[in-house]
């Protein structure tokens, strides 16, 4: 849900118009004039004004510190023309206009990974994966070596509205390591006791099966990241039937883009928000709420014996681009932030509310506070230690590619009611067309 919202921002035409001045001039693939100049000048590409980028702004204002030489300019960019910036450049082997340091989703590291791997800084020799939440690796490595700079954690959570639970009958303790079953069988009575729906669901959004498929250690594609996997996916097929049987039981409150999403939640109409870590900042926004939420670990599928309460919805990571030159201080930058600063981390949960993936924040002072919102629940370190059970899968090159095909695949089984193992027949076929292309 909130990887759709930011895709759908757009920069203006002044802004496109300009990118060439924010990176690295230059149209060679070498860039030999930057790279031989001994600039100390680094050009970070983010998107989101409220979260990443004041997360790399941070990060700049604490190494200028210890290396006052290096200067840091961080540009907010809709994700989507970083992808389309990206693919054009990189697809033409050129430099110009392009940043040092680039965020990119995990959906969507290993398509640029594999497709691009030459223009990437490897960054093992810098930071070592343990430093890092597990899941997190696998999206942001290839062939064995880590590229990425594992940043914020997408992890999920039950947010759920204490009064309607407990005027449905059931007490926190009921709320926590449910099976989706279970929480179908709340939400009916939340439903029938207080009028509210449980949830809301976007046709247009896939997210919560996403997080169905994790929790199993599943996804569109198998270990490989190339082979589609949708067929014999039990995962993905159980979620499917969830997903219809949450409709059917009448607990769901449609919507159809990201404005309705947060009213409906921030107006009181459901009861519960199951959902990335960072939808956090939009529910504590309705102040009138205040200590009438808490957060349990994210419901696991009953049939599935490998699924567990905790899976992820989300999160990106820092690259180098090494072909624009000053790889290596960009790399030495990131290493020395994001890569191993508890303390830049324990800034940031503070600042916006950042649940990192870099296991040494869960020991920083923001992580032990409570939330007065939620009950003083100590959100963060439930956060961290709900990141670190989140079940490692390759998210692979076509998350976004079969998503077209299978969103109108998922709705043909809901709403008109075809045959959930034809239609995933079907919806491989097409996929496997489509990627082959």
């Amino acid at each position: 849900m909130k990887a759709k919202k930011i895709i759908a921002v757009v920069l203006s035409a002044f802004m496109t118009l300009g990118l060439g001045a924010c990176g690295q001039s230059g149209t060679s693939t070498s860039n030999k004039s930057a790279s031989n100049s001994g600039s100390k000048s680094l050009v970070v590409w983010a998107w989101d004004g409220t979260f990443n980028v004041p997360a790399a702004k941070e990060a700049a204002a604490i190494y200028k510190k210890k290396h006052p030489e290096v200067k840091v300019k961080v540009v907010e960019m809709a994700q989507n023309d970083i992808v389309q910036k990206l693919n054009t450049n990189l697809s033409s082997n050129t430099t110009s206009g392009l940043p040092n340091i680039v965020l990119i989703e995990d959906y969507r590291a290993q398509n640029f990974l594999t497709s691009y791997s030459d223009w990437f800084q490897g960054v093992s020799s810098k930071v070592s994966k343990s430093n890092f939440m597990n899941y997190k690796i696998k999206p942001e490595s290839y062939k064995g070596k880590l590229y990425g700079i594992p940043f914020d954690s997408g992890v999920a959570g039950l947010f759920y509205r204490t009064d309607l639970i407990e005027q449905a009958g059931y007490k926190t303790s009921d709320m926590q390591n449910i099976t989706w079953d279970k929480f179908i069988e709340i939400g009916k009575a939340v439903k029938a006791k207080t009028g509210k729906e449980m949830l809301t669901l976007d046709p247009s959004d896939l997210g919560i099966l996403r997080i169905m498929m994790q929790s199993a250690g599943e996804w569109y594609v198998k270990d490989d990241g190339k082979t589609v996997n949708l067929q014999n996916n039990e995962a993905l097929k159980d979620g499917i039937k969830i997903y219809k049987e949450m409709i059917d039981a009448g607990i769901v409150k449609p919507v159809s883009n990201w404005d309705q999403f947060v009213s409906a939640f921030q107006k009181g109409d459901v009861a519960s928000v199951p959902t990335g870590c960072w939808i956090s900042s939009s529910i504590t926004k309705a102040a009138d709420q205040s200590k009438k939420w808490a957060i349990a670990p994210i419901p696991k599928l009953s049939t599935i014996s490998a699924s567990v309460n905790a899976s992820s919805i989300g999160g990106a990571g820092w690259y180098v681009l090494k072909k624009v030159g000053n790889a290596d201080a960009a790399a030495d930058f990131l290493a020395e932030t994001f890569g191993s600063n508890k303390e830049l981390a324990n800034t940031l949960a503070d600042k916006i509310g950042l649940v990192s993936t870099l296991k040494s924040a869960s020991t920083t002072s923001n992580y032990q506070k409570t939330v007065e919102f939620y009950n003083n629940q100590k959100t963060l370190q439930d956060f961290s230690n709900w990141t670190e059970q989140v079940p490692s899968v390759n998210y692979g090159l076509y998350t976004y590619n079969i998503e077209d095909i299978l969103t109108s695949t998922v709705q043909s089984i809901v709403k008109k009611g075809a045959n959930i193992d034809t239609a995933l027949k079907d919806a491989q076929t097409q996929a496997e067309a489509a990627v082959a292309k």
